[in-house]
This record gives C-alpha cells, sequence and structure tokens, in this order.
C-alpha cells in the first residue's frame, strides 16, 4: 500500500497547522506547506509560519524556502511539492499538505495546465476591454470561444474572466481546452481532504487575537527588516498582510492602533474569501469546526483505515 496522503485546507486562524502537527506526530508522518506566504523565510511571524519548536517536533517541508525577492508561482509550488512528496514516500512516510491557498490544492487534486506567458500587451488589452464593455457583454463574447469558463466562473469574479479571455487571444486555444490536457498533481483516490472550518465569529476572533499576538512576539521588527530592503512592491511577499499596514505606521503615517486595526480587518476579509473558495471548489470534502484536535486527528486516520 502507498503511503497515505493527506490535504488539510482551511482559511487563516482555523487551526489546520495544529491538526497537521497531530496528524504528523500521530502517524510519523511529514508535512509539507501549501500556504503562499509561509514559503518567504523573511516572514515567518506575520504569515503565522510553524514555529521553531512546532519544527522539531515532525519534519516540516517548503516552510521559509524562498527570498523575498522571489515570487513563487503556483507552478514553481507544485513542481517542488511533488518533488518533496516523492521524497517522503521513498521513506515510506504519509505525507500532510497544509495551508490555505486554494490554487495550490486545486493544482495538486486537478493539475496545472502549462499555459505559455500572456504577453503584458495582449492581458492589457483584454483588461481594457472588460472595464470598458462591462461584465455582461464580456462574458457573451467570452461565451463563443470557451463556453466552459463563461459558464463556470462566478458572477463578479473579474480576474479569472479576464484570465480566461487573455488565453484564447493570445494563444487560440480556450482555457477550458488547455485544462482539459492536464493530468491532476495526485492521482485520484489517493489522497484524504479536509476543511478547517470553524464557527465565522471564532474565526474571526482568532484572526483579531492572532494579529495582536504578532505585534507583541514583533512583527514590527520583521516588516521593519523587510520594507528595509525597498524590494519592488509587486512581489508576492510584500503583498503579505500586514505588511503595508505595519510599514504605514513605522513610516509615521498612522497609528500602531489604527495599522493593527487595519491589519485584522483585511485579515478577516482574506479568511472570507478563504472559506468562499473552499465552499465552491472543495465542496465534497468534510468539514470539521476543529475544536478538538485529538478527536479530528482520530477521525482522519480512520478515514484511511
Amino acid at each position: 500500500m502507498s503511503p497515505r496522503i493527506w490535504l488539510i485546507g482551511g482559511p487563516t486562524s482555523s487551526g489546520k497547522s495544529a491538526l497537521a502537527l497531530s496528524l504528523a506526530r500521530t502517524t510519523g508522518g511529514e508535512i509539507i506547506n501549501a500556504d503562499s506566504m509561509q514559503v518567504y523565510r523573511d516572514l515567518r511571524l506575520i504569515t503565522a509560519r510553524p514555529s521553531l519548536a512546532e519544527e522539531s517536533e515532525a519534519p516540516h517541508h517548503l516552510f521559509g524556502v524562498a527570498d523575498a525577492a522571489e515570487a513563487w508561482s503556483t507552478g514553481v509550488w507544485l513542481r517542488a511539492a511533488l518533488q518533496t512528496l516523492e521524497a517522503i514516500g521513498s521513506r515510506g512516510k504519509p505525507a500532510i499538505f497544509v495551508g490555505g491557498t486554494g490554487l495550490y490544492f486545486r493544482a495538486l487534486t486537478d493539475g496545472l495546465a502549462d499555459i505559455p506567458e500572456i504577453p503584458a500587451d495582449i492581458r492589457a488589452e483584454v483588461a481594457l476591454a472588460f472595464d470598458a464593455d462591462g461584465e455582461a457583454a464580456f462574458r457573451a463574447r467570452l461565451a463563443v470561444h470557451d463556453p466552459k469558463a463563461a459558464q463556470a466562473i462566478y458572477p463578479g469574479d473579474r480576474q479569472r474572466l479576464i484570465r480566461a479571455a487573455e488565453v484564447y487571444a493570445a494563444t487560440g486555444r480556450s482555457l477550458s481546452a488547455w485544462k482539459g490536457d492536464t493530468a491532476p498533481g495526485l492521482d485520484p483516490g489517493s489522497w484524504t481532504g479536509l476543511v478547517m472550518d470553524p464557527p465565522r465569529a471564532e474565526l474571526y476572533a482568532r484572526c483579531d487575537a492572532r494579529l495582536a499576538a504578532m505585534v507583541e512576539a514583533g512583527a514590527l521588527e520583521e516588516v521593519a527588516a523587510i520594507t528595509a530592503r525597498r524590494l519592488d512592491p509587486i512581489l508576492p511577499a510584500m503583498k503579505a498582510i500586514g505588511v503595508r499596514e505595519f510599514a504605514s505606521h513605522l513610516a509615521g503615517e498612522i497609528s500602531l492602533e489604527t495599522a493593527l486595526a487595519a491589519a485584522q480587518q483585511e485579515t478577516r476579509r482574506y479568511a472570507k474569501r478563504q472559506l468562499t473558495w473552499l465552499r465552491n471548489q472543495a465542496s465534497d470534502w468534510p468539514r470539521r469546526a476543529g475544536n478538538d484536535i485529538e478527536e479530528t486527528t482520530r477521525r482522519l486516520i480512520a478515514m484511511e483505515e
């Protein structure tokens, strides 16, 4: 029998990291990061990466492996994750993917299309067309070339509509066709998924408390260090929640209280977006509130037996 693979998703502050660590301790498994911000070594506190003590309790992979000056795409992560998974499997150990980046999980379960890079002029042209014509007309035109995407993309999802249109404009082939040729990163039936889904009020309270704890633990020093590097603001690491807000405070533009409140609000919004994605894209994964980590660990193990 092949070693077991678990995928643990959930919004920020939902307790998924604690569950992954409990599962790793119980099964002798190894943990693979599936959070797009936790790959950056500069941001342990701001991105709520596992602590050094937690990392010592079980093998952790792809945490803090990239410099903030790098821009890891989903494709870069997927290649690294599958190589890591192969190495874990060769040791006969279970693998536990944990994180809140939906695209990473989708790449694992559905695959990632090898679409050529879209030229900047085409991207700009398509975005201008969307803004000029409006969503309804833009979607209707997309339906001529990619009816599957036009029907599947939710109302108001400007980014995905533009993405589907620009792929066709650049390649002459629909995004759905590209995806249709894509094999999943994990074999169907080889993995078990779980979504950590605490009650909304409890989740938001956890988000607020975590941000306050980050400040006490030294998040301001972390933000000061990364902003001192004067990196391009479009880099993924510079967009981590808390970097912009606390950098504004450090620059004397706003008070610490205002910066903290803004970061807390953005964290709650992000958690809501993560829940929406998981509800739509991982609707068949079982849900757990996460109030009893040991019981959830037992249930996950039992699902594999």
